[in-house]
């Protein structure tokens, strides 16, 4: 159960949160309870949302790349809901359900590029504490992305460091669909719900 409950959508005043709220709900079609449990301090709120949007939506790595070294640094991490969320946008932003499933055996799946494999590699080191990530694995990254699209892999890692300490310090509430497709597509590798049902 959530230490905080996430505040009802037509409780927010903000009209530069309901905009947002709204492209949640298109995009996700739900609005994340980590969002609304955040607004009650519309300022975090919004800025948490401009790095979001700039992080994981803009720039020349491809998205679904993005959501798939999200969703793995959450793994590596814990956090549960993170998991869930990121296995739902993989599978929005074209991962298919096997490739999710097959996230931790990137290494040797057929399903991952040589590119995808650097950044998940760097993502899986990054997520766990102590961060294990070396310069090896650097050199190797380099090998695919160019500077600034190792600069977008490594702020989706950090935003995710964010979010995991954020919801699993909140026990913030999993929402229906998020957990059906974590389920779908993770349960192979022993997802569940944990402290976040």
């Amino acid at each position: 159960m959530a230490h905080l409950p996430p505040l009802a959508r037509e409780d927010i005043a903000d009209p530069e949160l309901q905009e947002m709220l709204e492209r949640y709900l298109k995009i996700r079609k739900f609005i994340p309870n980590s969002v609304l449990t955040m607004s009650r301090r519309p300022k975090i709120a919004k800025a948490f949302a401009a790095l979001n949007q700039v992080i994981l939506y803009e720039g020349s790595v491809p998205e679904e790349t993005k959501m798939l070294v999200a969703l793995i640094s959450s793994q590596a991490s814990g956090c549960r809901y993170c998991q869930s969320h990121m296995a739902n946008l993989s599978s929005i932003y074209s991962a298919s359900d096997e490739k999710i499933a097959a996230l931790w055996d990137f290494p040797t799946s057929d399903l991952f590029s040589p590119a995808e494999r650097a950044a998940l590699t760097v993502a899986v080191k990054a997520g766990q504490l102590p961060n294990e990530a070396s310069a090896d694995d650097f050199a190797e990254l380099k090998r695919h992305w160019d500077e600034g699209e190792i600069v977008e892999i490594v702020a989706a890692i950090g935003l995710f460091g964010y979010l995991n300490r954020w919801n699993d310090t909140m026990s913030t509430d999993l929402e229906t669909h998020p957990a059906e497709v974590a389920e779908r597509t993770l349960g192979t590798w022993g997802w569940h719900i944990g402290k976040h049902g």
